[in-house]
């Protein structure tokens, strides 16, 4: 559309080049590529080939590249050519040639004026603006001109949208409307087709047809009616698919010159036939749809179109046409670049006559021993890869050497089961095939492996034989067994040993498919993966599940079954390997001891958690706590242990079988480096209470017992007979580390404003009230989230999912101080678990996240727009849309507040916010 401007395209030909050999009249030298280095050159450059160009299309990447635009998104044409034209118009503001320099302004752009009239006094309030496109709202029309009439309408301002008139110094009611000034030589008419729906939350497009004319007469709509103002279509820009995120952009423009239509679809460029626009096979190729209004008749010099979302029209002139001629400079790239393409025509002809001499070479060779191809009988022949013959029959280039090595078997031989990949063909063209196009090895006759003939052989004749070796070994299994003349079966093997024998056969078989590892030339690797498959199945061999640790005969006599001598020997016959258990085979004396072993341990935990229990009953119960809140008068001094500890503790004492003893108090972890307490008073009563259990002395007393202590950790009150309970003082062994505190301080502050993919809740707000969890919880709380409230015993080895240690105290690894902070955090997390209320929708979000983009998610939500939404957390009101979450104080778990205004009927306005105009940039 711009290079069929042909003011626009001879402004662009004035321009200057950069070009320093240009400038210089050297010229570029012929052993370097031109590089444009300005928009305007890259877009000389493409206008100058379109112009004079042998190439059918003109591919534009560079001039794409120096954009910097994402060519895998698609955006919106006419966004894209509303700020290419102002970036156009800054660029040549700055040169001297007042052609060059105005040549976007006279072109483009027009001027109309916001008029606003009081109602009292009749003053006129002006705002003159320039424009370079007319928006065009097409909901509810049907013609081009009923668009324009709404768009320079009267708008009344009544009500709470009255006008404050400076004449009468109060709002007064007041009509507005657009006045249209001035039009550009080329007026551009924006159809808004892509509108905001509501309901969705997303963008649609409207497939409504509308007409236009050839000639379009804008002098009724001028203020001043004494210019010319007669304009002529001359370019039609369509938008084909139903969809406002993805379709097709397709391009009518008229040629100025010869009055004739084009229609530009990418690569491909189609002249109309005869000087008039046809537009009917477009919207044929459109995507029907069910609510689809019937084409109107379209009277001459009239079309319609349901697809174009963009006209483009030309002020109609009786001067002389522009014509517009390629510099020297640009032409000589042109002829260059003609050049090129011409010898890379010539390569391809060159290579395409190549290509019918090498074929009618090889259809002479095909022609000649195609006939004799076949092995006539008792005649000597040869076997050849099916896939190398077919290459050589379809190909037109010569093959690869011959290659048989994918049909042989680790024998070096020819593999039975691979002779149907294999072509028999006669020993005069074999000579033939290896005397011209070499390879091997050569298979003749003799090269049929005999071993593995009869390998397979023995498995098929052992497959056909297994259905009745089933029914046999089933009718011995019934029979009881007398004597020690039985043998020992693993009851899972005797359930699946059909399916493991017909699997083994299997392997066999696969086996002996394998070639001898020279196909691929990579041998070892292959080994290796057969070697890591039977280790994967290793647990699958028969009568494998008797075996013990040590190798020998399990202990448990649940799992195994005594089966007579002549089952065994027929199991035996499919399993030759299977390790075998006589009746009068003792089991494992190790797993015996092993057995006597565990059970006393069972018996000494039992114990142990018994007297643990009897010792520290308050401990486990968590009754009669104290807390440094309210200190109790029994005492002045209380212990401190980790809830880790307490934790891991009350396990064991539940199911101390199943879960291993807790020897030792690591106290360790709440300590910093220096060895300091890492708490304050207040916080062990507030934030921090989770992660630590306050203990009497005489509960410490009881844990130095029985447990190993690696810090003992004191809370003493410092207390007169003078001081009140409200003036309480504390001291604490060993003493508060500041520097470390504030370290943790800052390090959870900073953890808070980096997270990413954090969880955080947004309630809506009905009629000002919010639903509080704590007015019935027991309502509000998932069946889900209850179970995760509640403590599960888990099996030994289990780690707890809140803190990442082991179940042992005495094996439990030291934390440095940035260890401990992720046990902060973690403890912290767990304390302070969300309980969703109903009404609330829990979103993932980073703290790097702006709050415009939250509000696209609170939108696809709860179907709420985002200038619809008035958010606050914790009372304070969010609405910078640029800062980030992080910056706004949005932290994990967050309960962000959502009021929705009532919704608005401008449409129009709200498809210019999801549009994001303002925020559209593109850097170039």
């Amino acid at each position: 559309m711009w290079f069929l401007n042909l003011e626009l395209r001879q402004a662009l030909y004035l321009c200057p080049s950069t070009c320093s050999e240009y400038v210089t009249g050297e010229g570029i030298p012929k052993d370097r590529d031109y590089e444009p280095r300005t928009i305007c050159e890259h877009l000389q450059y493409l206008f100058a080939l379109l112009q004079n160009s042998n190439r059918r299309y003109i591919d534009p990447s560079g001039f794409v590249k120096a954009l910097g635009l994402d060519t895998g998104q698609q955006q919106d044409a006419q966004e894209f050519s509303k700020l290419f034209m102002s970036l156009l118009e800054d660029t040549l503001s700055k040169q001297k040639n007042p052609d060059v320099r105005n040549i976007v302004q006279k072109q483009f752009c027009g001027e109309y004026a916001y008029v606003t009239v009081c109602n009292q006094c009749g003053r006129e309030s002006k705002l003159i603006s320039k424009f370079y496109e007319l928006e065009l709202n097409i909901q509810g029309h049907k013609q081009l001109t009923d668009c324009i009439t709404e768009f320079l309408k009267e708008e009344k301002l009544e009500g709470d949208n009255r006008y404050f008139c400076e004449t009468c110094q109060s709002k007064q009611n007041a009509t507005r409307k657009i006045r249209l000034l001035s039009l550009p030589c080329t007026l551009n008419l924006q159809l808004m087709r892509f509108v905001f729906d509501r309901q969705t939350g997303h963008k649609k497009k409207l497939n409504t047809y509308i007409g236009f004319s050839e000639l379009l007469d804008m002098e009724p709509f001028m203020e001043q009616k004494d210019g010319v103002s007669v304009y002529e279509l001359s370019a039609v820009l369509i938008h084909r698919g139903v969809s406002a995120y993805s379709g097709h952009y397709i391009a009518h423009v008229k040629d100025p010159q010869t009055g004739e239509w084009y229609k530009f679809n990418d690569e491909d460029i189609e002249k109309m036939e005869g000087k008039k626009l046809q537009l009917g096979i477009e919207e044929d190729l459109a995507e029907p749809s069910k609510s689809q209004t019937r084409k109107p008749k379209c009277g001459k010099g009239t079309h319609c179109s349901r697809n174009a979302y963009m006209l483009v029209y030309r002020l109609q002139t009786r001067e002389k046409s522009v014509t517009a001629e390629v510099p020297a400079f640009l032409q000589e790239l042109v002829e260059r670049d003609n050049c090129k393409f011409e010898e890379w025509c010539n390569e391809m002809a060159d290579m395409r006559k190549q290509s019918v001499v090498r074929g009618k070479i090889k259809h002479e060779e095909v022609k000649e021993l195609y006939q004799r191809l076949p092995a006539e009988a008792g005649c000597p022949y040869e076997f050849v890869s099916l896939e190398w013959l077919q290459k050589w029959l379809d190909e037109s280039a010569p093959p690869k050497p011959i290659d048989n090595t994918a049909c042989l078997c680790s024998h070096g031989k020819l593999h039975p089961d691979k002779i149907s990949i294999m072509k028999r063909i006669s020993e005069y063209v074999a000579d033939y095939f290896y005397r011209r196009y070499g390879g091997g090895p050569r298979l003749n006759v003799k090269a049929l492996c005999k071993d593995c003939v009869v390998e397979r052989c023995r498995i098929l004749r052992l497959k056909n034989q297994l259905n009745e070796d089933y029914k046999t070994v089933t009718n011995l299994l019934k029979i009881t067994v007398k004597g020690n003349d039985g043998f020992w079966v693993g009851k899972s093997s005797l359930r699946s040993w059909r399916q493991l024998a017909l699997e083994q056969l299997n392997e066999q078989d696969d086996d002996a498919d394998q070639s001898n590892g020279k196909m691929n030339g990579d041998a070892q690797s292959k080994d290796e993966s057969n070697e890591e498959k039977r280790e994967e199945e290793e647990e699958l061999n028969f009568n494998e599940d008797l075996v013990c640790p040590h190798g020998d005969l399990c202990i448990s006599e649940n799992e195994r079954k005594v089966v007579s001598k002549e089952a065994w020997m027929k199991l035996k016959q499919y399993f030759p390997k299977a390790p075998e258990f006589p009746y009068s085979k003792e089991c494992c004396s190790q797993c015996k001891i092993l057995e006597r072993e565990g059970e006393e341990n069972e018996a000494l935990h039992k114990m142990m958690a018994s007297e643990q229990k009897t010792a520290l009953q308050n401990l486990f119960q968590d009754k009669c706590r104290p807390c440094l809140g309210s200190w109790p008068q029994e005492t002045d001094e209380l212990y401190i242990v980790s809830q880790f500890f307490v934790e891991e503790w009350r396990k064991f004492v539940r199911r101390p079988t199943r879960c291993s003893p807790v020897s030792s108090v690591g106290n360790s972890a709440l300590l910093c480096p220096h060895g300091g307490l890492m708490f304050t008073f207040a916080s062990m009563t507030k934030e921090d209470s989770k992660l630590i259990a306050l203990m009497w002395p005489s509960e410490w007393e009881a844990i130095q017992k029985l447990f190993v202590v690696d810090h003992v950790i004191k809370i003493i009150r410092m207390q007169t007979a003078e001081t009140s309970p409200e003036s309480m003082l504390f001291d604490s062994e060993p003493k508060l580390c500041p520097e470390c505190r504030e370290g943790l301080l800052c390090q959870q502050q900073r953890d808070l404003r980096e997270y990413s993919q954090a969880t955080i809740y947004v309630h809506k707000v009905v009629d000002n009230k919010k639903v509080m969890k704590e007015a019935a919880p027991e309502l509000n709380v998932s069946s889900s989230e209850a179970e995760e409230e509640r403590e599960e015993a888990k099996p030994e080895g289990e780690q707890d999912p809140d803190f990442n240690q082991t179940n042992g105290g005495a094996k439990r690894q030291k934390i440095s101080h940035q260890n401990y902070i992720v046990y902060q955090k973690q403890g912290i997390r767990r304390s302070t678990r969300h309980r969703k209320v109903r009404g609330e929708k829990a979103l993932l979000v980073s703290a790097n996240q702006t709050l415009k983009e939250l509000k696209i998610q609170i939108m696809h939500a709860f179907s709420v727009a985002p200038f619809d939404q008035n958010l606050s957390i914790d009372g304070k009101i969010l609405n910078d849309d640029t800062a980030t979450l992080g910056d706004l104080g949005v932290i994990p778990e967050s309960v962000i507040l959502l009021k929705a205004d009532e919704p608005i009927a401008d449409y129009a306005a709200m498809d210019d916010v999801m549009q994001g105009k303002e925020d559209f940039v593109i850097i170039l």
